[in-house]
């Protein structure tokens, strides 16, 4: 009798098991050591190529050798690229726990070598004509030619770099382990910075010869938004202007001011009913209010209405800006010396027009004639070309990020440019990656009183949970503070308002509107001191509305909690009403 209790098929199969195992761990031991060499020669060219990238910024107004420094780049990210897309490669993405890391890198591979192959060698080509002096007139006039010979170059590089950056985007951070999350982080801020870049460079090739009269003669109305007064999109309209181009040539040939406008009955254009219930018909009535919707695209139109109705002639857009932005742009200008014996600077524009020439000037006829020239001697300085350009566009670029510039155009072409930019200032936009609550606030004083009033805003995830997608469900919490820091005494009436509208000199009376994100509804919602909580629906978004008087030292404090009904970004942000405050970064949360 054998010794082996086993029949021999079933000792034939054991050995056939045993040697399939052992081969099995063999092939997965050669695997681990196969993607572990490629994973780290991918590593090593992509270090590379950040390496020579930073070249790349040095040289850009040199094309060709930004040209070879481009060249070096595809090299060491094709080469990423080729490392990290092998069959064993792509077929490991799919182990547990693994595949997630090995799928970031091979991204992250894939991303940077669409860029460097496809989107900057076509943008190195035109770099020497993008200096910021292509900004600058001469002669009183912007050359126009230089803008439309970059539109193609700088379309394709705005795509391909668009396309890389939402790859990065898309990876689940979640999976990953701690340092290789840093590295998609730090990756995923160059990308949508570089995004950011070749986008707004991209619409203002498009834009700006459109808008500079390119196609001949056009006409802007200019609105001066007083932050000291506050509407949720800055302030009230208080002062306007038009401006002329044609052909790179500005001119600014008329100026007027929203009490110089009657009531209009019927209203300038008839409000969505949405927005009716919330407002009432203030936006489209008075030229005060039309920011008062956080939404230019529906104050841009008003104004323009408005300003048809009172002059007899329509303009091609609509422009608007606060006193903070001016500042910005007389950081470019430098200072300017006006009639009066002042110098306006970046440092005292704010407090000068917003507050000092109230305490100057009792007669608003006074007031509008220093504004007047204010504005005028900034125009005319842009369009001498006393600005530095580079300080310029940086200006610009810094009024767009802080909702402190707008643009709507009455074009249909030009609008789709300016949709989805800053600019455009439509409501908190949420998506897949940031969920975006609305805190906006209006005077409801007759007054300038909210010079002295600050806005605070905080936000939070009180729970949340990250599926798969890295998209959150959970409960996120607004917190809005409105103080009122001014002095007990010594204002004048213009300031204070005098009482008029049945506030007591001193006091500031605030109407709030605060934006749910959209896929968000309300769980919890309390105001301190209380007085409770009206509001509505706007474009599938929640709107709860409130209003205070605080007295001289008073705040009141609006908390507001919502849960998520859909997966949504994880990401928490507040676009508010800009105030004058300069230097406020919005705060941002994650979900941890």
């Amino acid at each position: 009798m054998s010794d082996n209790p086993l029949p021999r098929p079933a000792r034939i199969a054991g050995r056939v098991f045993i040697i399939v195992l052992s081969a099995a761990v063999l092939l997965a031991i050669a695997a681990l050591v196969w993607l572990g060499v490629r994973g780290a020669l991918a590593a090593n060219h992509l270090l590379a190529a950040r390496s020579d990238a930073q070249q790349v910024v040095e040289l850009i107004d040199d094309p060709a050798a930004a040209a070879d420094a481009i060249a070096k780049v595809a090299n060491e990210t094709s080469a990423a690229r080729e490392l990290t897309s092998d069959p064993v490669w792509a077929t490991a993405e799919f182990v547990p726990w693994l595949g997630p890391q090995l799928a970031a890198v091979s991204t992250m591979a894939e991303a940077a070598d669409d860029v460097a192959g496809d989107a900057l060698t076509p943008l190195t080509s035109v770099a020497s004509t993008l200096t910021p002096a292509a900004m600058k007139p001469t002669d009183g006039r912007i050359e126009l030619s230089t803008f439309v010979g970059v539109q193609d170059a700088a379309a394709q590089a705005a795509e391909g770099i668009g396309a890389a950056a939402d790859s990065v985007d898309r990876i689940n951070e979640v999976a990953l382990l701690a340092p290789l999350r840093d590295v998609v982080d730090e990756v995923r801020g160059i990308l949508n910075q570089a995004r950011t870049g070749t986008d707004a460079l991209a619409r203002a090739s498009v834009l700006l010869p459109a808008m500079l009269g390119a196609d001949g003669p056009r006409d802007y109305l200019v609105l001066f938004q007083n932050n000291a007064e506050w509407r949720s999109l800055g302030g009230i309209t208080g002062a306007q202007a038009l401006v002329h181009t044609d052909g790179g040539a500005m001119q600014l040939v008329q100026q007027d001011y929203a009490q110089n406008f009657p009531r209009f009955d019927p209203p300038a254009l008839e409000l969505d009913p949405e927005v009716s219930a919330i407002y009432g018909q203030s936006p489209a009535t008075w030229m005060h209010n039309v920011t008062q919707v956080p939404d230019f695209t529906v104050s841009g139109p008003l104004a323009r209405a408005m300003w048809a109705q009172k002059h007899g002639a329509e303009v091609d857009g609509v422009i608007a800006l606060d006193p903070v932005a001016l500042s910005y742009l007389l950081e470019a200008t430098g200072p300017l010396t006006l009639s009066t014996g002042d110098t306006l600077t970046s440092e005292n524009a704010v407090p000068l027009l917003l507050n000092e020439v109230y305490f100057r000037y009792p007669d608003p006829k006074a007031q509008n004639a220093f504004f007047d020239e204010a504005s005028r001697a900034v125009f005319d300085a842009l369009s001498r070309g006393q600005a530095d350009p580079a300080k310029l566009i940086a200006a610009l670029g810094r009024a767009g990020d802080e909702h402190r510039l707008f643009l709507w155009s009455a074009h249909e072409d030009d609008q789709s440019v300016l949709a989805d930019t800053t600019l455009a200032g439509a409501l908190p936009h949420s998506d897949d990656l940031v969920s975006t609550f609305g805190a906006f606030v209006n005077d409801g004083t007759g007054s300038k009183m909210d010079y002295y009033q600050n806005l605070d805003t905080q936000v939070g995830w009180e729970q949340c949970s990250v599926d798969s997608s890295g998209r959150v469900i959970g409960t996120a919490v607004l917190s809005v503070t409105v103080s009122n820091n001014a002095p007990t005494s010594g204002l004048p009436d213009y300031i204070t308002g005098g009482g008029a509208y049945g506030v007591s000199p001193g006091s500031a009376k605030t109407v709030g509107y605060l934006y749910l994100p959209e896929g968000f509804e309300l769980a919890d919602a309390t105001i301190s001191p209380e007085s409770g909580f009206g509001g509505g629906m706007h474009d599938d978004r929640r709107v709860l509305s409130f209003d205070v008087t605080l007295a001289p030292g008073e705040s009141l404090t609006a908390t507001v909690k919502a849960k998520t009904t859909v997966p949504s970004g994880a990401e928490l942000r507040v676009q508010a009403t800009p105030t004058v405050n300069a230097d406020v970064t919005p705060q941002v949360a994650q979900c941890l």
